[in-house]
């Protein structure tokens, strides 16, 4: 009887150890006393790439007539990534009383990768079939302790038009209608994990020039 418990106890440590482990990777990611919040997603073309819009008519090839040696005459098919850009702010998670909960400079965020992944509403999904393949790059901000800050990125590559399925759409005229889903990724000064996510509209097709 005496082994029997001793055997009980050593199966109830490693249970525990075990839990603990695992509980500790989620405290990791998610123990930061605030919330990434973005407030806002945009996107802009490539060749126009200061107006920014809720959503994206992704253009996978563009003619343009300058500069040079680029013409009316004799017009340059050219690629252009498209950018997007991240208003965020902070939460705290716990508000308690008012004006107790108010974020420090510790609380403050710097993000530095962004993944992008594609996805179409009908379910079809297969990277590089139906949708371009998702995509990681690196990028930095800090968002400030109270207040936003407005963050660039990369939405759509150069490379993710040359690759299929994007590739064919330039000489057809189907569209490829998407949601992009874009992860931001982050530490607190104290070294807290924090990410958040948002989508946009991204559609694909070989859409007209000016």
């Amino acid at each position: 009887m005496t082994r029997m418990r001793n055997i009980s106890r050593i199966l109830v440590a490693a249970a525990a150890a075990i839990a603990s482990t695992s509980c500790g990777d989620v405290v990791r990611t998610g123990r930061a006393p605030v919330f990434l919040v973005i407030d806002s997603l945009a996107a802009a073309k490539g060749d126009d790439d200061q107006k920014f819009s809720s959503f994206l008519l992704s253009d996978v090839i563009t003619i343009v007539t300058t500069p040079a040696p680029c013409t009316t005459e004799s017009p340059c098919p050219t690629i252009f990534n498209d950018p997007g850009q991240a208003t965020l702010r902070l939460a705290p998670k716990d508000i308690g009383p008012v004006g107790a909960a108010t974020p420090t400079t510790n609380n403050e965020v710097t993000i530095t990768r962004v993944h992008v992944k594609y996805r179409r509403a009908d379910g079809r999904n297969i990277q590089g079939v139906d949708v371009p393949y998702e995509i990681d790059s690196a990028a930095t901000a800090t968002v400030p302790a109270t207040g936003t800050v407005t963050m660039g990125f990369q939405l759509v590559r150069h490379t993710s038009k040359e690759e299929s399925p994007l590739v064919q759409l330039k000489t057809n005229s189907v569209i490829i209608a998407t949601i992009a889903e874009v992860t931001l990724y982050g530490r607190d000064r104290v070294g807290n994990d924090i990410s958040a996510m948002g989508t946009i509209e991204v559609d694909f097709g070989n859409f007209g020039d000016k």
